[in-house]
Formats: structure tokens, sequence, C-alpha cells
């Protein structure tokens, strides 16, 4: 054996495909490791966290001595399938397409260490065994990265083992079956993949590969008497730690690491509520999607899970992508929490809530995104995801599963939250999407919802005073929703023959008359939809306003809405009709398929159909939200996977590109699993799940209205509609200077504490005329200073001035 491999550092580091079909994990707190399946064999397994990928992909290579050369990711037909419903553990058949050899695995985790295991049998279907060589190749990436890697080969208890390292994390990888051969090697250069390609066989068998993008290369004693071989992949905070769990693992035998594992995950399915209906093509669309949100769980951080266990385009990607999906999503999170509680685990729905609270920044907001330890990853600020906590905590008390005791422990959580979403809202730092700023109705009906469901736990928790304080200023925003958020170019509206649309975002700064006369910026055009200036892009996003209660199914802005919603975003499909983010959304592949990279063009979200599906039992066409769940349902990958995008263009099958069928974008979603048990849960019930029910009775059935507009330091308004009480809202305690007759006479006015950490005077200007001009100053007590800016807000007649914006004038 050669001492050291030639060819550091290897080529970059890529991942791999996103396209996963199989994800699956022990359920056990002794086994903190996760697997996730593509084209036959083994991706990323994670390790000791469910974001930390330490593996690119495990696979075998088939070689002859005639040349043969066949890689069973690349050149098999292959066959995944649960080896119990429901279960993710995973039987594979992979078929070479030349009808030479067929390979069956089976693979799970041991719930008794941190090992995957692979049950493998080679099967010769044109000649013999003796006239294959087989030879399993493991790309480490350890932990989130392909460079820096080291790998060598050595032994543990008289075994052969194949090791790597990287970050101060370990992986042994032995066989029950001697190896012919083992190498270690630079990827690109001297790894295994090239010799068997150059040479047929391991020609150089290298001890070690230091400091690179790294591989690992074992060649099977196959023959005729022995065609079977079960491997085993230890981790480990030291190589003898990884190596004695892959040792141990075997030792145990497959056949008990996959009774102890099936016995795992049924006793905690047998705890959740039965949504399961027909299975189609042998998939229980309802049990995978529980073993998707379950298999994302950390093992050692109640109450965390990931977005997704995939790196979208992770073929494309290298180490300066180190989140992919394998990152927390507060939005995500609080999906998911309400995917358990519809199928009904609300003891996982409140670890989710506690873990929430002990990640919540002591601004009262969360991360957009953050590591599982609470680190933030991006840094971007989205206000539905400092509301959507709040919505949880009311869910779990409206269904019983929070006492009052345990209530307390989450109101400085809610209080909080609470405030950060008073002082900083309405508007949105970025929507949904993490891209852009401004009026969404998306975020304006979460903020507005969280803000009614908080003031009825302040209630509970005796506080009449904060809780009076948020419901006004919650119907406030909601009275104003239609003239921050409902516009539409003239031609556009009169096409479609309605009075215009909510947009996706009003973007800050423009103003009504802007919008209403399309004097904005052109933003995307695409060839087969309608042009729309920036404060106009459609998105499904508006029907959040009925998801969370705030305005009705019927209601004539949301009918509208729909119509050129459907018009401009939907995506007619051989398993039905999809629905894009929003009109010019660049976040896909490129039209020739090429891999999104900054840029590309966004594809129809099969979540998107969970959601309109939603809509439409709301709107009481049970029938069209069981289509919807259907054409949901058939979106998903093979195995039952929901992808976040699908593909809309000609086939590509040289991308692996088909029409209706999953990109590469991320797979599986676990937000796009939680709402499809949700829906099957509201389905069942015949009402929407997770719908709060507060906004509805206020807003829809006793048509609850606003006495007062709100001015703040960072929302200076200019005008207030007559009839309207005047409030002003500051961090600091001030006495407010003010006069409606330009200072011929003047007022004083006290501010009182909101009991949420502002304070807040009402003018009263409600009797003042169209016309009038309030303008008024600060004095700041506690420091003894004035503010030394005179404010002013106009009195106006509003209500032509809507009308004239609804009409486009």
């Amino acid at each position: 054996m050669v001492d050291a491999a030639p060819g550091a550092p290897g080529i970059d580091a890529r991942w791999t495909s996103s396209a996963k079909n199989g994800i699956g994990t022990a359920l056990s707190k002794h086994s903190r490791v996760w697997f996730t399946l593509s084209h036959g064999v083994l991706n990323e397994i994670y390790y000791p966290r469910v974001d930390s990928a330490c593996t690119r992909d495990f696979g075998f290579v088939v070689t002859g001595n005639d040349g043969y050369f066949s890689e069973e990711k690349r050149d098999c037909e292959t066959e995944t399938r649960t080896i119990a419903p429901g279960i993710p553990a995973f039987s594979i058949i992979n078929t070479a397409r030349d009808g030479r050899y067929r390979i069956e695995k089976q693979v799970v985790t041991d719930p008794s260490r941190a090992c995957v295991m692979q049950r493998v049998r080679f099967t010769a279907l044109k000649g013999e065994v003796n006239d294959y060589r087989v030879t399993a190749l493991l790309a480490p990436h350890l932990v989130n990265a392909g460079q820096l890697n080291s790998a060598w080969i050595s032994e543990f208890e008289d075994k052969t083992v194949l090791f790597a390292t990287g970050r101060s994390r370990y992986l042994a990888l032995i066989s029950d079956t001697p190896w012919r051969a083992v190498s270690a090697g630079f990827v690109g250069v001297s790894d295994g993949w090239r010799q068997l390609k150059q040479h047929g066989r391991i020609a150089e068998q290298y001890q070690r590969a230091d400091d690179g993008n790294v591989a690992l290369a074992g060649e099977f004693d196959f023959t005729g008497a022995c065609q079977e071989a079960t491997m085993a992949i230890g981790f480990g905070q030291t190589e003898f730690e990884a190596a004695a769990a892959a040792a141990g693992s075997l030792k145990d035998g497959f056949e008990k690491a996959q009774q102890h594992y099936v016995a795992n995950w049924q006793a905690w399915q047998q705890k959740l509520v039965p949504l399961d209906r027909q299975e189609q093509a042998g998939v229980n669309a309802y049990r995978v999607s529980t073993a998707v949100l379950a298999s994302h769980r950390a093992a050692d951080r109640a109450g965390a899970v990931v977005a997704s266990l995939s790196i979208p385009w992770g073929f494309s990607k290298g180490d300066d992508d180190l989140g992919g999906y394998h990152l927390v999503w507060p939005r995500d999170l609080v999906e998911t929490a309400g995917g358990f509680l519809a199928a009904g685990d609300a003891e996982e729905a409140i670890a989710i809530l506690d873990y929430l609270r002990h990640v919540q920044q002591p601004s009262g907001r969360w991360p957009q995104n953050l590591w599982l330890d609470g680190k933030p990853y991006w840094p971007g600020i989205q206000m539905d995801e400092c509301a959507f906590p709040i919505l949880l905590t009311d869910m779990l008390r409206r269904l019983g599963h929070l006492d009052a005791k345990a209530q307390k422990r989450f109101m400085p959580m809610v209080r909080s939250a609470a405030n950060y979403i008073l002082t900083n809202g309405p508007t949105t730092c970025e929507d949904r999407w993490e891209e852009d700023a401004g009026y969404s109705p998306f975020t304006l009906a979460v903020e507005i919802a969280a803000l009614l469901a908080a003031a009825d736990l302040l209630s509970l928790d005796g506080d009449d005073v904060a809780a009076n304080h948020l419901r006004e200023t919650a119907d406030c925003w909601n009275e104003q929703i239609e003239q921050w958020t409902f516009a539409g170019e003239k031609n556009f509206c009169e096409a479609l023959g309605i009075s215009g649309h909510y947009v996706r975002i009003a973007p800050l700064g423009t103003t009504d008359e802007a919008r209403a006369s399309g004097n904005t910026e052109i933003r995307n055009q695409t060839p087969d939809r309608a042009l729309l200036p920036t404060a106009d892009v459609l998105s499904p996003d508006a029907l959040a306003l009925v998801r969370f209660g705030l305005r009705a199914p019927d209601d004539p802005h949301i009918l509208d809405t729909i119509q050129a919603i459907d018009h401009s975003l939907r995506a007619d499909l051989p398993q039905g009709s999809l629905w894009y983010r929003y009109t010019g959304d660049g976040y896909g592949e490129h039209e020739d398929g090429a891999p999104f990279d900054g840029t590309g063009k966004g594809r129809p979200w099969p979540l998107l159909a969970g959601e309109r599906a939603h809509y439409e039992l709301a709107a009481g066409r049970s029938e069209a939200a069981e289509a919807l769940l259907g054409t949901l349902e058939k979106s998903a990958g093979y195995g039952g996977l929901f992808p976040e995008q699908v593909w809309d263009g000609p086939d590509l099958p040289e991308k692996e590109l088909f029409l209706g069928r999953p990109s590469g974008s991320a797979m599986p979603l676990v937000w796009a699993h939680s709402e499809h048990i949700k829906l099957l849960r509201s389905l069942k019930d015949g009402t929407v799940f997770d719908m709060p029910p507060q906004g509805v009775e206020r807003y829809i059935k006793n048509k609850t209205g606003s006495q007062l507009r709100i001015w703040r330091f960072n929302n200076r308004l200019s005008s207030i509609p007559v009839g309207k009480m005047l409030r002003l809202e500051t961090e600091t305690n001030a006495v407010v200077h003010w006069s409606a007759d330009g200072w011929v006479s003047t007022s004083d006015t006290p501010m009182v504490p909101s009991g949420l950490g502002t304070y807040y005077a009402d003018l009263p200007v409600q009797h003042e005329d169209a016309g009038k001009t309030i303008v008024f100053t600060f004095y700041w007590p506690d420091s003894g200073t004035w503010e030394n800016t005179n404010f002013t807000v106009h009195v106006v007649d509003e209500t032509s001035d809507s009308a004239r914006i609804e009409n486009g004038e």
C-alpha cells in the first residue's frame, strides 16, 4: 500500500442531487444520525445534529475484465420502497439498464448507535459473479464541507476500516465481508472512481489523503459463494468512537437494528390520528408526511426541526453554501408544529414552542433562519416569523394542550413578540419568500391575527390594558389592508373585468396615488403573463387574508384577486393545476434546465395547491379541496416526498426534468408535508384546522372597524381620514405639544403606557373637517429635552381617494 495519495487537494467539492426519494432516522436519542436516499444510493448522512451533513454520497461501481464500467446511481433503473407502510426504512433494487447485474440493498440506522447500516446483495444477471468487481465509493463531507477532509485506511479489532475526518468529526466504514482492495484518494485525481474508470479496479492502494476533497474506496470480495455484505458507517468524536459504533452495529447484526428501528416508528405512529387514505402506487401519503416531519427533528434539541434534509441544486453548490435547507426557519417550524398537531402529536408541538421560546432574541423577534443552537444564519428580519409563535401558543391553548401554568411559561415570549410587532409593524422587512420589503397581505394577515391572539392570551393573564391596546392596533391595521395592498394596473384589470387585486407586496414609500396610476417601476415581463408594475405583482399570498380569518372567502376583493391569480399564476400540469409564487419570480432553473445560480425562473409550488385547497374548503367547496389534495399528492416524487417546485417546461431527460415532476429544488420540503397533513385533517373535520377564530369573529361576523390611525417614528402618517382619532405612539415617555389651528391654540397631552413597553397619546381630532392640519412635537421629560421638529398630519376625505385608487384612476 502506498503511503500518500497524489493530487492534493483534489477538484472543488460539490454536493449532490436534492431530489430525495427516501429519508430516515431511528427515533432514538442514542442514534444521532440521519440519512437521505437518491438515485438508488445513500446521499447526505447527518451527524451529530440534523443540521450537520457529513457525506456527499455512498454508492457502488461495477466493473469487469472486459473493460465494463457501470455506476449504479447513473446506469441503473432503481426501485425504492419502504419495508413497512409509512416506516422510513428502505429496500432498494438497482438493476443495470444493460441487464448485466442487480444490486439489492436495505438501509436503516441503528437505534443503539450513531451508525447507518446497509445490507447489500449483488446478483450477476449475465455471466458469473466472478466476472465482476463491485467497489463501494464513499465521499466524506464532514461537517457541511467537502474541502479540508482527510481519509485514511487503518484497522480496528482486526478489521480493515475506511476512516475520514473533518472539523473534529469522524466516520468509519466497516464491512462484515473482507475487502479485496481499499484506497483513500483525492477526488478527480487519485480517487477510487478515477482508478476504476481507468483500470477497472483499484490499481493503487493509497493509505492516506489529507486536507482536501477526498474519497474512500473498497472492493468487496464477492464470489459465487459470497454475494452479500453488511456495511456500517459509524460516527464519533474520535476515530475510535466511530469505529466502535460501526463494529458494535455489525456485531449486533442488521436484523436486530432493523427490528428495533421499525418498532420505534410503529410505537410513535400508533399515537397519531388516523388520517390514512387509500394508497396510491403503494404509497400511504399521510404516513409518508408524518415520517418526513419526524425524520427532520433534532435528537439532542427538543423541538428543533429543519426545513429539509436537502441542498437545492446541490450538484452545483460547494462549501460556500453551508446551510442548504438543513436549517431552522421559525415560520416553517410553526407550520410543522401545526402538522404535528393535526396528526395528533401535541407533545411535539409544545416542544417546538418551547424551542422557539429559548431561541427568541432579546428584541422579541426570531432570526430569519438559524442553526439548532440558535445562532442566526441569514441576517434578514421577517415580521411574520415574529408573529407565528404567538399563533402557535394560542392554538395550543385553544385546543386544550396548555393549562394555566404552561401558559404562564410562554407569556414573556408572547409579550415580547407582540411588542416587537407593535413597534416594527405593519410593514415587513422581507416577505415570507425572503426577498422584498413593504406591505404584504400575507405578513399583514399573520401580524394582525397574532396581535388578536396575543390580546386573548394577555387578557387571560390579567392584563386587559395591554390586550385592549393590541386589539385597537389590530383593528387599525386591518381597516387599512385594502388601502395598502389592493391595487391593479388599469388595463390589466379592465381586461379581466375586476376592480383590482391584492398585490404581492407594496413597496415602502410607494404612495396610493402612484400605485393607482401605475406610475411605478416596471418589473419583469414574461411571454405568457401580464406586464405588472412593481407594486402590482401578483401572488397567491393574498389568500392568507382568508386563511387567518380576516376576510371572508366571498369578499369581492378576494374574488377579484383569485381571478387575477388564476389568470397570471396558474400552471395546468398533468397532475392538475399548481401555482407560481408570484409574477416575475426568479428562483428556479433557467429555461434550458440549468440550475438556479442566483438567477432563473420560478417554477410551480405544490405547497400552494395545499393553501388553495384550504381556501376552497373555507369557501364551502370541499370537492374542489379534495381535487387539489389529489393534485398535491400527484406532485410528489417517487416515494411520496413533496418537492419545493415542479418542472413546467418540455421534458429534458438529460437533466432529469420532466413536465409536472420534481425540479432540482428542495425535496422533501417539510412545510409542504405539514400543509398536506393539515389539509387531510381539515377535510376530515370539515373546517380549516389552523384558522384563528379571533379575526373571523371580530371582522367577518361583527364587522369591527377602527376609530383611530396610528403615527410612529417608523410609520409617519401624512394624513388621516375624517372622523378618526390620531394616536401617537413612541418607545419613550413623552408629552405631546400639538395644535389643530396652526399654533393659534395649543394643547399638551401626556402619553400613557400601553402595557407593552410603548407609550401613546390619542389626539381627539375626529371632529376636525377635511383640509385641517394637525401639527405636533414631543417633549421628553426623562431627558428634559424637546424633539425640536414639528410633524404634520392632514385630515382628508379618504372616501373619494379610496374610490379613485380602487378604480385605477
